[in-house]
């Protein structure tokens, strides 16, 4: 039987997190020709092994935040790079499918491969 991929960050799945959004929706990223398709920040003084503090995705809101307080529903790993994403929703969007994840994130993960764990 295959091992799943785990994460050092699975602690945060099903808790309320503090994202502070600063790649907000439909902003362009500041070195690469992609446009933002959702919010995108971070978890203030958590840090990631990419020596950054831990990456979010703000799923479940059409407009651009600068902070936003969700629930972790899923963690995007990468497993050709060492940075995974958290992914916070707001309470409407708690039941988000991995597919509607894959889709609302496509923007910035199709140029890696990754699995999405979850509790």
């Amino acid at each position: 039987m295959e091992k799943m991929p785990t994460s050092q960050f699975e602690n945060f799945l099903g808790q309320i997190v503090k994202v502070k959004v600063d790649r907000a929706l439909g902003t362009k990223h500041p070195k690469y020709d992609f446009v933002y398709d959702a919010n995108y920040g971070f978890v203030p003084g958590v840090m990631a092994p990419d020596g950054e503090e831990l990456d979010a995705y703000v799923l479940g809101i059409s407009e651009p935040v600068g902070e936003f307080l969700g629930k972790c529903v899923a963690i995007i790993h990468r497993t050709d790079d060492d940075d995974d994403k958290l992914v916070i929703v707001s309470p409407e969007a708690e039941n988000i499918s991995d597919d509607e994840i894959r889709r609302a994130t496509n923007f910035q993960e199709q140029f890696f491969q990754s699995v999405i764990i979850r509790k």
